[in-house]
């Protein structure tokens, strides 16, 4: 038994312009704040999950590590709705896997990763 309760987690993304990365997390539909109004933190927040955001000197989008996973309701509607947005990064379609979930990724411009899924939805019933 362990001695106290885990209550949530945050991953902290690396961003060489974290003013760039909130606005490219507000436009996904986070609320974002920086810390203190500096620029070297600053958090993204939406549904009860954070996303920190951290500068760095320098970043290899092309070997960036972080990364998170996200459950949703709908990995479809959050491709979607994150479509629409327009920002830059990269934006994958959700497909089935072979462990039942649909999954799409999309990697925001300093090459943070966030892979989401969901169960896949009851085909609708003909009308």
């Amino acid at each position: 038994m362990s001695a106290t309760t885990l209550r949530r987690i945050a991953p902290v993304f690396a961003t060489t312009d974290v003013a760039r990365a909130l606005a490219h997390y507000e436009r996904l539909g986070f609320e974002v704040e920086s810390y203190d109004n500096a620029d070297y933190y600053g958090y993204a927040c939406r549904d009860g999950i954070e996303i920190h955001l951290t500068r760095v000197d320098q970043l290899d989008g092309r070997t960036t590590t972080s990364c998170a996973y996200l459950w949703v309701d709908d990995a479809a509607a959050l491709h979607d709705e994150w479509a629409v947005a327009g920002v830059s990064g990269r934006l994958h379609p959700p497909e089935p896997t072979a462990y039942g979930l649909n999954e799409g990724a999309h990697v925001d411009p300093d090459g943070n990763l966030i892979r989401f899924g969901s169960p896949p939805l009851p085909p609708r019933a003909l009308r």
